[in-house]
């Protein structure tokens, strides 16, 4: 059997974090009393990078040392907020375990930052899992831009077509697509008609198994 891996996506894919996310958000734009709806979080915020969501609702260009000043004061809000709270999507572990049993690659390529990873990947104990971990300080480009994924899939050692992509945001289906692979979108975030066309969709891992992945990669 050919080498074939699956990627996933952290936020909205392994864990369910969206929420956590929102709260921290919340209170940062709170602290520099900037207005925000719930409508512009579900447009300008899931699957976005930090860069993105800070200049959209600042209003004007935040980058360089500006950015990474407000993004770990806010994603360290949010490692507060979500540290006592990490779990999975459903059956996300069991998948996975299946999938190391029947000789997967597996790889996280995340949009958030290194210490996020850490700590969800920490909690988890998935770290020997896993045969690639990708963070936003890892790639110049952000999803919707293929870099993570490509990267990713140079890595472990695998062609992109032999990859397949579990993502829940339109720029992280994109940058699946993107990258030439297969994409199975995760329903925790958005509706399938909010996200590009994927080969396959779940609301959590009770819904997918390997003989499910094994008949996407190869069809």
């Amino acid at each position: 059997m050919k080498q074939q891996c699956v990627i996933f996506d952290m936020d909205g894919v392994i864990c369910h974090t969206n929420p956590h996310h929102v709260k921290a958000f919340e209170a940062f734009f709170n602290k520099y009393e900037i207005p925000y709806t719930n409508e512009e979080f579900e447009e300008h915020m899931y699957g976005k990078h930090n860069g993105y969501i800070m200049t959209h609702f600042f209003k004007r260009q935040i980058a360089g040392e500006e950015l990474t000043t407000l993004e770990d004061e806010k994603e360290a809000m949010f490692r507060e907020v979500y540290k006592d709270k990490v779990e999975t999507i459903p059956h996300y572990l069991n998948f996975l375990s299946e999938l190391k049993s029947r000789g997967f690659k597996t790889a996280v390529a995340t949009s958030a930052p290194r210490a996020n990873l850490d700590l969800i990947i920490n909690a988890l104990k998935i770290s020997d899992k896993m045969d690639s971990m990708m963070s936003s300080e890892d790639v110049k480009a952000h999803k919707p831009n293929p870099e993570v994924y490509l990267k990713s899939a140079e890595r472990v050692g695998v062609s992109p077509a032999d990859c397949i992509v579990f993502e829940d945001s339109f720029s992280g289906v994109t940058a699946g697509l993107n990258a030439g692979m297969k994409v199975v979108g995760v329903l925790s975030t958005h509706t399938k008609e909010q996200l590009p066309v994927c080969s396959f969709y779940i609301n959590d891992y009770s819904e997918v198994n390997v003989d499910k992945v094994l008949e996407l990669l190869n069809s």
